[in-house]
């Protein structure tokens, strides 16, 4: 993620109406590139249609792919950011009236994918966003390490390796599925 640095402020409006506003975030105003690779594309993708498979199953919730982004951050209107992948429990949605250009309210699951030209401190920043906004559990994917780490709301952080099992928790409590599987060819 870099930031395109302008004296202009964008909106959220604004950003809608760029043509490649899927590349971007919004952080107070500024744009913010995504970065994506390859290999965290591929990944992120295999986490979408694990989570997607395990949501169709019971009904319980929606997956989402990168292009959803988040506007719910009480004190920062104009800041948009786009998970990866993220998932909202279907009860959730039913109070959302309309077709917003941007979810708003906080996701169950949130999946943060790196890529190589991601800066540690910026996902970690993103992170602390996401669970302050009310998000209730964040997944930092590292394809190099092969490793997930969760953070949730409650302020506890676990990291799950190729062989450990991850679950989905509170968001999906039927999804389980050995982390490997995220990273296989």
């Amino acid at each position: 993620m870099s930031t395109l640095t302008s004296n202009t402020v964008f909106t959220p409006e604004d950003l809608l109406r760029m043509p490649d506003h899927k590349d971007y975030e919004l952080v107070d105003g500024q744009l913010v590139e995504r970065h994506v690779s390859v290999e965290s594309s591929r990944v992120g993708t295999r986490i979408a249609i694990a989570l997607g498979i395990g949501a169709e199953k019971t009904g319980e919730a929606t997956v989402f792919a990168i292009e959803m982004g988040y506007q719910c951050f009480p004190d920062a209107r104009n800041r948009i950011r786009k998970p990866d992948v993220s998932l909202v429990r279907r009860e959730r949605l039913s109070g959302i009236t309309g077709d917003a250009g941007y979810m708003p309210i906080p996701a169950d699951l949130a999946v943060e994918v790196i890529s190589p030209n991601d800066k540690w401190y910026e996902v970690s920043r993103k992170v602390e966003e996401y669970l302050s906004a009310g998000f209730k559990l964040v997944w930092v994917v590292d394809p190099a390490t092969r490793v997930v780490t969760i953070h949730r709301a409650d302020g506890t952080v676990s990291k799950l390796h190729e062989d450990d099992e991850i679950t989905g928790e509170s968001a999906l409590p039927a999804f389980r599925c050995r982390v490997g599987e995220f990273f296989q060819a």
